[in-house]
């Protein structure tokens, strides 16, 4: 998989992101209250799940590539079993 194609994901979930914050801009410059102020946090993070969605699609998808020393020596809820401390 070439570098651009591997990335698209990633641009596409920025995309998303800035089109979730131009509608929630829209949604608040009509008409400003308190109703709305009150309520902006969970407009802002409704309108973001798009994003949020296709990002972790990625970030699965492209995650790691081979596991590290680290997590190859991890076992048992992160405990050593050759540590003799314990």
């Amino acid at each position: 998989m070439s570098r651009v194609s591997s990335y698209l994901g990633v641009g596409f979930a920025v995309l998303l992101s800035l089109a979730g914050l131009g509608g929630f801009i829209i949604l608040l410059a009509r008409e400003m209250n308190v109703f709305w102020l009150v309520l902006a946090p969970v407009i802002f993070a409704v309108y973001q799940i798009p994003a949020a969605v296709v990002y972790a699609l990625w970030k699965r998808k492209h995650g790691k590539k081979t596991p590290s020393k680290d997590d190859a020596q991890e076992g048992n809820d992160g405990e050593n079993p050759s540590d003799p401390r314990i």
